[in-house]
Order: C-alpha cells, then sequence, then structure tokens
C-alpha cells in the first residue's frame, strides 16, 4: 500500500506545488489523477519515488518511508516502483529486447546491463512480457522503429520487469491516437488487476480515465478537490476542478463511448 501524510512541495519561487496532499492507495487498485495543466499532477508522482524531493511530509510504500532514506537505500527502493513515462523514455539504438531488460537494471548492476549479462531467468520474464503485449515477434527490432503504442507497450514491459508494488504512469497517452490510447489504458489495467498492482495514473484525458479505472482524485493548484469513483465527477465536481465548461457534454460522450465498447465486444 502506498501512503502520502500531508505531502508539501514549494519551489524556490515560493510556488506551492503540493499541498497537505494526503493520499492512500491500497494493493491492486488504479487511480487516475487529473486536473489542469499546473495543478501538481507529474510533481505528486515525482514526489513518490523522489525525482523530486519533497519540501515537507512522508511517503509510505508498505511499511517503508521512502521520504527517510539515504541515497543507496532509496535505489533499492525504486525498484518496487515502476514508472511509465509519456515519452516512453527509450534507448532508440537498443533493441526492443535491450530497453525491456534494462528494467532489471536495479537488480543487475550496471556492467552486467551494460555488456548484455542478464540472468536466462530474466530474459524469459522479458520474453512473456513481451508475448503478454503482443510484442513478442518484434523483441528485435530497434526502438526508433516503432510506433508510439508500441513504444508504450516496450515501456510498460521495462516497468513490470521490475516487478514492482506500484506503477507510476505519467501521462501514458498524450502522444497516441484515440484507438490506441484506449487500447493501452485497458491493458495496464488489465495487467495491474493480473498482478494485484497499485498503480497511479496521471492523465489529461478525463474521459478516458472515466472509462477505465477504479478511483479519481483530481487536483487544482497543488490541493486535493475530489477522491471518489468516476461516475462521481458531476459536472459541479469538473467545474471545481477544472473551471467552468459545458461538462454535460462530456459525461455523455462516455456514457457514449461505453457503449459502443459493450456493443463492440
Amino acid at each position: 500500500m502506498l501512503r502520502l501524510d500531508r505531502l508539501v512541495k514549494t519551489y524556490k519561487t515560493g510556488d506551492q506545488a503540493l499541498k497537505a496532499v494526503e493520499l492512500e492507495v491500497p494493493e491492486g487498485q488504479v487511480l487516475a489523477l487529473i486536473g489542469p495543466s499546473g495543478a501538481g499532477k507529474s510533481t505528486l508522482i515525482r514526489c513518490i519515488n523522489r525525482l523530486v524531493e519533497p519540501t515537507s511530509g512522508k511517503v509510505y510504500l508498505g511499511d517503508t518511508e521512502l521520504t527517510g532514506l539515504s541515497s543507496g537505500s532509496l535505489r533499492k527502493e525504486r525498484r518496487r516502483m515502476g514508472m511509465i513515462f509519456q515519452e516512453y523514455a527509450l534507448v532508440e539504438r537498443l533493441s526492443v529486447m535491450e530497453n525491456v531488460l534494462s528494467g532489471r537494471l536495479g537488480y543487475v548492476g550496471f556492467w552486467r546491463s551494460f555488456l548484455r549479462r542478464y540472468p536466462q531467468s530474466d530474459v524469459d520474464e522479458a520474453f512473456r512480457l513481451l508475448d503478454r503485449v503482443g510484442l513478442a515477434h518484434m523483441a528485435d527490432k530497434r526502438a526508433d522503429e516503432l510506433s508510439g503504442g508500441q513504444r508504450q507497450r516496450v515501456g510498460i514491459c521495462r516497468a513490470l520487469i521490475q516487478d514492482p508494488a506500484l506503477l507510476l504512469v505519467d501521462e501514458p497517452t498524450a502522444s497516441l491516437d484515440p484507438k490506441t490510447s484506449r487500447q493501452i489504458m485497458r491493458l495496464i489495467c488489465e495487467l495491474c488487476k493480473e498482478r494485484e498492482l497499485a498503480a497511479i495514473i496521471n492523465i489529461h484525458d478525463v474521459a478516458l480515465a472515466q472509462m477505465f479505472v477504479q478511483r479519481v482524485v483530481g487536483l487544482r493548484l497543488g490541493a486535493m478537490v475530489y477522491d471518489g469513483p468516476p461516475d462521481g465527477l458531476s459536472p459541479d465536481k469538473l467545474t471545481e476542478i477544472y473551471g467552468e465548461e459545458d461538462w454535460e457534454a462530456t459525461i455523455e460522450k462516455v456514457d457514449d463511448e461505453e457503449l459502443e465498447t459493450e456493443a463492440a465486444e
């Protein structure tokens, strides 16, 4: 379980990106983090794994307080947190298989990874993951030969091969077309269910979040203003999170898309 205890981030400019955020995410739950640009969504994710250092407050992963760890201990704990990036963060000149196996860097060490000397068990697991996401036939392709959706699938495999307890997902569909965006969100949610993984997904697309996740947290100016089920995002609540807009049209669109999906299945 992930727990945030009054997490605060204030930048040197005096801007407060996070305001005493308190949050618990149990094992197996997929949570969407929504809010306007500048609300603190990316900062929140990066404070959890301490890519950004919180100003105050505490982060717990299970019984371990991440905010109190030394750099060496933090490196070990980061193995329990898989990160999936908006821009994929793949090494373009390396193969799909090599990019996936780079997720084992925290376990095998730099030199073994540099020399491509991964244990056979890691290679076998990489093949299983690639097969699960439909890319086993592309294991030897260079990353720069892949489409956006394929690259994101490689990023998912790289995160999962860490055998994490938590997935931190930063705008996984921002660079993808609508159909591929749905496929990626569905895949992430299915994998989390299969592995009983907790996940926090920072996402701009409210309709997409409503279609797939179990729980939504809304941020505005660094503060939590909503925490509940997707169907609780009423027009008034969306206005509180984002400001004035015709939110009835958004809700109707989600309902229509869900009906189309059910009919197709």
